[in-house]
This record gives structure tokens, sequence and C-alpha cells, in this order.
């Protein structure tokens, strides 16, 4: 599981540490940031105390207007135990009586540059990404005409051999072998690779092969958001394989259901080809042109015309 710390956001957004250096390694559990403006009037009763604590200057503003003694009350209950980081945006003073809570209570005080609304936006788009849950999926990741396609099935059925084959078609390997995924959003699912195995490809018989190395830094990506998967499967001739596309199947991968598509795999069959052009039928589909649905209303229409020739005759 990743973590993040009060020192992972101070360097990502170069933040200036003015005081409670102590608690700089403190963990951040949520991605919602809280503006106290509740809690500088002396409101406390719902104080989500494990959240980056945003100051801005609506915030400070008000906290000026109060008494020496309400100021230190405030700010110690403000600086909570479990409180990862109070930030001070505008590039504003900080208050006296913040500096002493901090310190006395291990909290670190940070200050940006940045105007509260954008930082608050940059902060929770930062956190949202990296305290995503996650899981690993064996298979292949490739980015086909935009498209974020998935590779399942068995080991040896052929996954890495058709993502090779992608790949020098011009489309990009993202990862093979484990792809890592984030839930980053509803229906919203990114993979990528295990630094372990970025940019590299097994293919058996020749071993790992560095695919931006032989093919070039435009036949790789670091991440791509994963909308269709299409399964790899050896032919089992007493399957019925659907011939039409009119059944959907989906496959689940935490809360996010996706298309997915099983695809034979026999002597013959270009399965690379038959991957690009799943891919794009899927896009087509998504813009409302579905093929197997034209060609049901053309059969529809032409077994109804010639039930009413029959009544006719």
């Amino acid at each position: 599981m990743i973590q993040v710390t009060t020192r992972d956001v101070m360097e990502k957004f170069n933040l200036q540490l003015v005081s409670g250096q102590e608690g700089i390694g403190r963990y951040i559990t949520t991605s919602d940031i809280s503006r106290p403006g509740l809690e500088m009037a002396g409101y406390f009763t719902h104080y989500p105390a494990n959240r980056v604590q945003l100051l801005g200057k609506t915030e400070l503003s008000f906290f000026e207007m109060l008494p020496h003694d309400i100021k230190l009350e405030r700010m110690h209950r403000l600086c909570a135990q479990n409180t990862p980081a109070i930030i001070i945006s505008r590039g504003m003073d900080v208050p006296e009586e913040l500096l002493q809570a901090s310190n006395a209570n291990h909290v670190p005080v940070l200050v940006s540059k940045l105007t509260t609304t954008r930082f608050s936006s940059r902060l929770t788009n930062f956190l949202e990404s990296k305290l995503a849950p996650t899981t690993a999926v064996h298979g292949v990741l490739v980015d086909i005409y935009g498209i974020g396609v998935l590779i399942i099935g068995k080991s040896g059925v052929g996954k890495s051999e058709t993502a090779l084959e992608l790949v020098k078609k011009g489309h990009r390997l993202v990862a093979d072998d484990s792809v890592e995924i984030r839930q980053e959003s509803e229906n919203l699912l990114i993979g990528s690779p295990p630094p372990l195995l970025e940019h590299l490809l097994e293919i058996r018989g020749i071993g790992i092969i560095n695919i931006m190395t032989l093919f070039g830094a435009s036949a790789v990506r670091p991440y791509k958001r994963i909308t269709f998967i299409v399964e790899l499967e050896n032919w089992d001739p007493d399957k019925v394989y659907d011939r039409l596309g009119l059944d959907e199947e989906k496959m689940r991968i935490m809360d996010t259901e996706l298309t997915k598509m099983t695809i034979p795999v026999q002597p013959g069959r270009n399965v690379s080809v038959i991957i690009e052009v799943a891919a794009m039928n899927y896009r087509l589909k998504k813009m409302g042109v579905n093929a197997a649905e034209e060609f049901s209303r053309r059969l529809d229409a032409v077994i109804a015309s010639n039930d009413e020739m029959d009544d006719f005759l």
C-alpha cells in the first residue's frame, strides 16, 4: 500500500516548512482537505483532525480579530495529535500562536505561494491519485488508438507476443506480465507497470527485451486509463463463440465494470489485427455506431418483409 507523508507533499509542491519539524513524517490517510473556518470560530464538535488543514485569507483575517488568549487556545486545538499538517496559502505570515502550538504538538506548518483555491485543487488531485485503492492483474496493457486495452489470459497463451506485434504496428506498451491498477475515482481505472518491469517485455525463446530501447520512446507510456478488456484463450472446438457481437461481456475490477471480449487463439488467426479491430469497434460503439445491432435490424426487416409477402400470396 502506497503511503503519503507530509514530507512528500512538501517536496512535491515546494512548500516552506516553518515549524513543527518533528512531525514532518506524519502520514496523510485521506485526500479530503479541511478549511477550518468554523473551528476558528470555536466549533470543534466535528473537527476532521485527520485531514490536512488549509488556512487562507478568509480564515486568517477572522483569526486576527480574536483576543490573544483565544487565539492560542484555538491553535492548540487545531494542532491535534493526528493532524498531518497545517498549510498557509498565498505566502502569508504565520501567526505566532500557530507557531507556538505547532512546535508544542509537533504538527508541521507549511507555507505555499499559491492561492488557496488553486493549491487546494492541486493537492486534492495529488492525494486522490496517491491514495487511490490499488490492485494488480496478470496481463498486458497496451494503448491502441487511444484505447487502454488490458489483455488477459492463461500463461503461455500469447499475450506478450501479441503486445509485441501491436508495438510493431505503432501502438504503445504500458505494462507486461503485471499491471498495477489504481481506482482514482468512480469508473476510472489507471494501469501502470511495476517499477521493476517498466518498458520491459518477456518473449519466450528470446527473454527480456526493452521496448523503449528497441522501438524508441514513442513505443511506451507510463500509465493509461483501462477501458476495454480482451481475454485470450486457446480455441475450444466444443465451445460456441459469439459470431455477431450482440452479447456484451463484463468484467469487474475493484468497483468498476469494464467491457470484455473473449478471443479464441489458434494457428492462422492474426490476434494482433483482431485486437486492433476490436478496439476500433469498441470506440465506434461508444460513438453510437453498432454494426451488430445494425445487422440485426436489417435481418428483422428482411424477415418482416418476407412474412408480409407470404401473407399477401
